[in-house]
């Protein structure tokens, strides 16, 4: 049986979204406003305009997050994804991209886009890993954004296709 469960946000989560990207950004950045009224007001800033987050647990323990955040009618931001230090290294970081990649389909989502810093240095290879391409960043979303990356759904859902399928094998 697989320790790894990816589940839907429910408002009871909320402490844990926080948790886990407060550690990240606080550690690595500092908090910007968005980051801070998105972490303690991700209904309204994630799912109300049409999103979705995503919450990882490990044998039952909530260990990590994603949010999609929606653009457009056809695109989505994956943001505020994190993975509890003491679980790193177990596929949970991959399962909720790809979870995120299914999801964003089902919103009617064409293509993801994300952002991310190359201080994180263990990010940006993991989303070059489930698949996203590296485009012209604008710096007008977050100050410390000097990677954005940008992955096509349908792509996205042939990754997200043949991670499964290595896994059964």
């Amino acid at each position: 049986m697989n320790p790894i469960e990816i589940i839907d946000y429910t408002p009871e989560h909320q402490a844990h979204f926080e948790r886990l990207n407060r550690e990240w950004i606080e550690r690595l950045f500092g908090m910007e406003p968005l980051d801070e009224w998105v972490l303690t007001n991700p209904s309204k800033a994630i799912l109300e305009p049409g999103g979705a987050i995503l919450i990882a647990t490990y044998d039952g323990v909530i260990v990590g997050t994603a949010g999609l955040r929606k653009l457009d009618e056809f695109s989505f931001e994956f943001t505020k994804m994190s993975v509890d230090k003491n679980f790193r290294r177990k596929g949970i970081a991959e399962a909720i991209c790809y979870a995120c990649f299914r999801k964003a389909k089902a919103l009617g989502a064409r293509k993801i886009i994300l952002y991310s810093n190359k201080k994180n240095v263990g990010a940006v290879p993991l989303y070059e890993k489930v698949g996203f391409s590296h485009v012209p960043v604008e710096n007008n979303v977050y100050k410390r954004a000097d990677v954005k990356m940008m992955i096509d759904i349908q792509a996205a859902i042939e990754n997200a296709n043949k991670h499964d399928q290595l896994i059964q094998l």
